[in-house]
């Protein structure tokens, strides 16, 4: 039997950030109930950045101290560098002993260009400060998933060289990182450019020491998802609706929709244990709450179908 596949909920963070619309808290957190209401066990739900540079998400702690537990769920939350990781652990000590089970999340870019505007630093600078950070989150008794951006293609560079993003992904790996997600940020990737990324991450770590996070800015993402399949990985980043993008990254639409990717593995037969019906109902939290239609396709042709808009 196929090991089950797991379907990592980026929505309330990758997602709203780019929206010019900012959910307030309470919708936020009823908008991540709903996800985990639906099955998803691993809900990306804010990020310490400044709030001056992503004001959608300046509610972090707010939202942090709050989260629900819920069975089996666990929450993972962006820390850009040791002041983000300082109000993480701020946020986790207002909210108590018994609050929801968070990790952190670390993130640099595979291209120089990339790396410089979204953080203002080149990658071995972002190396060296992710070499400090990790053991830190890690001596905080976190769990640490890395992010490699622009794994496909860069905005300002146009291809990137896979054994240098593949390093990168190893570095992180051997930083404490239990697992790295390749992003293919502005959504240029292809299957066979896929298969070969994923077999040089695959020379130097386990399959479920990686993740796929694809966009579906030209249709591909989930042809890559299922050469990711193939390769044997069995973890995909996505994003309820289709929401997100990159602000730092133009041209980058929405992220690969969680209605779109469980509709296809569910077809093909894969456990995720996610509830179909609630994850719709969840799509469309997320689309009243930001107040436009969503691109995810499953979700709008559920909604076409139930009679509840197109």
């Amino acid at each position: 039997m196929a090991p089950p596949v797991t379907v990592y909920e980026v929505g309330p963070r990758d997602g709203l950030q780019n929206e010019a619309r900012t959910v307030p808290p309470g919708d936020k957190l009823a908008l991540v109930r709903a996800l985990a209401e639906a099955g998803l066990r691993r809900i990306e739900a804010t990020s310490f950045v400044s709030p001056r540079w992503i004001p959608q998400l300046a509610d972090a702690a707010e939202l942090t101290a709050a989260l629900p537990r819920a069975e089996g769920v666990s929450y993972v939350v962006l820390v850009p560098n040791a002041k983000g990781l300082e109000r993480l652990a701020e946020a986790l000590a207002s909210a108590g002993p018994g609050h929801a089970p968070v990790d952190a999340a670390v993130f640099l870019s595979a291209s120089e260009s990339h790396s410089r505007r979204n953080i203002n630093k080149g990658i071995a600078e972002a190396l060296d400060e992710l070499a400090a950070l990790v053991p830190a989150a890690l001596a905080r008794g976190l769990r640490v998933r890395g992010y490699v951006s622009t794994v496909w293609g860069c905005p300002y560079e146009g291809r990137v060289d896979p054994a240098q993003a593949v390093e990168i992904a190893h570095r992180l790996l051997v930083l404490g990182c239990h697992q790295v997600s390749l992003g293919d940020t502005i959504g240029v990737g292809t299957p066979s450019q896929t298969r070969d990324i994923v077999r040089r991450a695959l020379a130097g770590a386990r399959p479920e020491e990686l993740a796929l996070h694809m966009h579906d800015t030209r249709g591909t993402a989930l042809a890559n998802v299922l050469v990711g399949l193939e390769e044997g990985l069995t973890t995909f980043d996505s994003s309820i609706g289709g929401l997100g993008g990159c602000p730092y990254a133009p041209g980058a639409s929405g992220n690969l929709a969680t209605e779109d990717l469980v509709y296809m593995l569910h077809g093909m037969g894969l456990e995720t244990g996610i509830d179909w019906e609630r994850l719709v109902a969840a799509g469309a939290l997320a689309q009243r709450l930001v107040g436009r239609r969503l691109p995810g396709k499953a979700l709008q042709a559920e909604l076409a179908r139930a009679g509840a808009g197109a």
